[in-house]
């Protein structure tokens, strides 16, 4: 299977004085606004790095459950927290945290299980991707 989804960046003004939004293809962010202060402070809106870590919860725990019925399991419930951690200019760090509740797997097949699918998550291979770019 093969597909795209897309998202639109807008920023007007300098770096620390501008303002942004984004939007995704599926509008569930739509203009959502970003700026200095909603990625290096407090302010209300959104960042790089928490869209990041969103997209890798959301896909992890989504690998996670396809690879749990491979093996015959079906999770009761799945929760993962992903921590994005940004360091003088780079993206360091990705912490996910796994709550699990799978009937009937031990502690052993779990981890087996929750590590492969940290392996083979698209998000967790996208953060080592090629990355291309075209100017218009």
């Amino acid at each position: 299977m093969k597909f795209s989804r897309n998202a639109n960046a807008q920023w007007q003004g300098t770096g620390k004085e501008g303002k942004g939004n984004i939007t995704t293809q599926s509008t569930v962010l739509d203009k959502t606004p970003y700026a200095f202060g909603t990625r290096f402070e407090e302010e209300k809106g959104t960042n790089p790095e928490e869209l990041i870590g969103a997209a890798h919860a959301g896909c992890y725990t989504m690998q996670l459950s396809f690879l749990l019925n491979e093996e015959g399991y079906t999770a009761t419930h799945l929760s993962t927290d992903a921590k994005v951690t940004f360091d003088d200019g780079t993206i360091t760090q990705v912490d996910l945290t796994l709550t699990a509740d799978v009937p009937e797997i031990s502690k052993e097949k779990l981890n087996e299980v929750a590590n492969k699918a940290k392996e083979i998550c698209p998000v967790s291979k996208l953060l080592k991707a090629e990355i291309t770019l075209v100017i218009k």
